[in-house]
């Protein structure tokens, strides 16, 4: 019998990797009963990383952190030795804003140094952040402030949380903050490569999907561009262009230029830690997606990292989604050999939403007999992507 990995990230607001894969390895079990199905979940290092971490044997450990607007939210992180894998967008993410309403100019990453700090004092020495989804534009400062740092305005007093606040940053303490990081390793999930400022920058391109009009969105960027002038005043060495500074509304460049942090594909660090490759061997097809299969896939999502892995290893590789604006030409040049989508079996947007599972049990069950059987119609080309009939 076949040999199946399934290697899903998210269909986001829909279901969790984890129900994607369940959902596809029992449609592909109507169809061969005796299938050997291995489900991988997976991520990007936006939402939904730390649960592919705990799906490939991590720890979960659960606290209490500050949300982006001050409220206290239940979040967690995974654990494995002593690596922690900490997920920016289940504490200080967009989807922990209270009733989904923005906070562009407050919203603070305090919460994820909070959580980075309770994994640093149970002993982990080692920290893979995932910085996708954040809520605001505070460059960071939040995230360092809970490991320590002290941030003063002209007065002497501490500055208030948020991105509007850096303009009134005077001075930085960051004794208490080395302490606490000292001999640990970061490493940052970072899928873009802005700058912190500028054009281009954490509140340029990301300031208006956090809520911020054109008026807030000069004033953050004004105020990052003061932060990292302090920061580098401070530190002697201005970290505020290298790519991925923008990140998560300037995370990316409080951890590189203060937690002396590596910044890497998310998805690549997240295959690592899933131990994706030791699934490989004896595989006969790899099956991945997410919810929409479009331009942005194909610039470091989940899908595009398990394709190339795959094909690297001479393995086909199929995907299913919500929807898939991709071409076949594009969707070959990425090592996807056929996609297959719920609206192309069910155009009501609504029921793919509600009825997710058992549409993916469809697309399962098909994807078994064009792809791991001898029962195709052999008059289409093997790579061409079709569907059951709605």
């Amino acid at each position: 019998m076949p040999r199946v990995l399934i290697a899903p990230d998210k269909f986001k607001g829909s279901l969790t990797a984890a129900q994607v894969g369940a959902a596809v390895a029992a449609g592909i079990r109507q169809v061969l009963p005796d299938a050997s199905i291995t489900v991988v979940p997976v991520a990007d290092g936006g939402d939904g990383t730390v649960a592919a971490a705990v799906a490939a044997g991590f720890a979960a450990i659960q606290l209490i952190a500050t949300g982006p607007t001050g409220a206290p939210v239940v979040t967690t992180y995974a654990r494995r030795d002593d690596l922690a894998v900490v997920e920016l967008a289940d504490v200080s993410g967009l989807l922990r804003l209270p009733d989904g309403k923005f906070a562009p100019m407050s919203a603070t990453s305090r919460g994820t140094g909070e959580v980075i700090a309770a994994a640093v004092d149970a002993g982990c020495r080692r920290v893979v952040l995932g910085v996708g989804g954040s809520a605001g534009t505070d460059g960071g400062a939040g995230m360092l402030r809970a490991l320590g740092a002290r941030l003063f305005d002209a007065e002497g007093a501490e500055i208030g949380d948020g991105g509007a606040a850096l303009a009134k940053v005077a001075t930085i303490d960051l004794t208490a903050l080395r302490e606490r990081t000292a001999g640990i390793e970061f490493t940052v999930a970072c899928d873009v490569d802005n700058p912190l400022t500028g054009p281009r920058g954490a509140a340029a391109v990301y300031g208006p999907q956090k809520g911020a009009d054109d008026r807030q969105v000069t004033a953050l960027d004004a105020a990052l561009t003061h932060w990292a002038d302090t920061v580098a005043a401070t530190t002697g060495s201005d970290r505020r262009d290298i790519p991925g500074a923008g990140a998560a509304g300037g995370v990316g460049f409080a951890a590189v230029a203060l937690l002396d942090a590596i910044l890497a594909p998310g998805i690549e660090l997240v295959l690592d830690l899933a131990d994706f490759t030791d699934h490989l061997p004896g595989t006969d097809l790899v099956i991945t997606g997410e919810g929409t299969l479009d331009d942005q896939t194909l610039h470091g999502k989940a899908p595009a990292g398990v394709a190339a892995a795959a094909h690297a290893a001479g393995i086909p590789v199929v995907a299913v989604c919500g929807r898939n604006t991709l071409p076949t030409n594009r969707l070959h040049a990425a090592g996807i050999t056929a996609a297959y989508s719920l609206v192309a079996i069910e155009p009501d947007l609504h029921r793919c939403f509600t009825e997710g599972e058992q549409l993916l049990k469809r697309l399962g069950a098909h994807i078994a007999e064009q792809h791991l059987t001898r029962r195709r119609p052999e008059h289409r080309h093997p790579t061409e992507a079709t569907h059951p009939r709605a």
